[in-house]
């Protein structure tokens, strides 16, 4: 069982475990309001970014996958967050049991394809390490440059649901 994230490059950035000397940059980009914009509306707190960085390291042991902290691999930064997740979300259309992937990078860093990039990464390694399956991501129904992410990754919408913070659009990738 993999019980912490492997190290993982391309060609502009790292991908490393998440540690708690994370936390500051981490709640820092948690709270910001640009960052939140699309996921949740709502900045988080230092205890809900606390217990965020805990559940991104908490994942690898428990499930042998979860979410990379993102650094510049120009300046070793700590720019955002990627990765796979099971968030038993108790939802409908349910999708339990299947990697939720997600990212976030901040907001000085976006445009510039490197969620893509990252994302890849991820899912490269997660195919190579488990095989090709189901994955899915769930995105703010209007949040264009999060959809062009997921399409850009192969991601095919499959359903619309609504969350406390409005309409999400569910996608999945087999």
């Amino acid at each position: 069982m993999i019980t912490s994230a492997p190290f993982l490059q391309t060609p502009n950035l790292i991908l490393r475990g998440h540690n708690v000397e994370d936390f500051d940059r981490l709640a820092a980009m948690w709270s910001d309001p640009l960052v939140v914009k699309h996921i949740g509306a709502r900045a988080s707190t230092p205890q809900e970014a606390w217990f965020r960085l805990l559940r991104y390291i908490g994942h690898w042991p428990a499930l042998g996958y979860g979410y990379w902290a993102v650094c510049d691999k120009e300046t070793g930064l700590y720019i955002g967050d990627v990765g796979l997740a099971d968030h038993k979300r108790g939802m409908h259309p349910d999708f339990e049991a299947t990697p939720e992937a997600g990212w976030v990078i901040i907001p000085p860093m976006a445009g510039r394809g490197l969620a893509t990039e990252a994302m890849q990464a991820t899912l490269d390694w997660y195919e190579a390490t488990y095989g090709r399956g189901r994955t899915v991501c769930m995105i703010e129904s209007v949040h264009a440059p999060s959809i062009r992410v997921a399409e850009k990754l192969g991601y095919e919408r499959f359903a619309e649901t609504t969350m406390a913070a409005g309409p999400v659009s569910l996608f999945q990738r087999l």
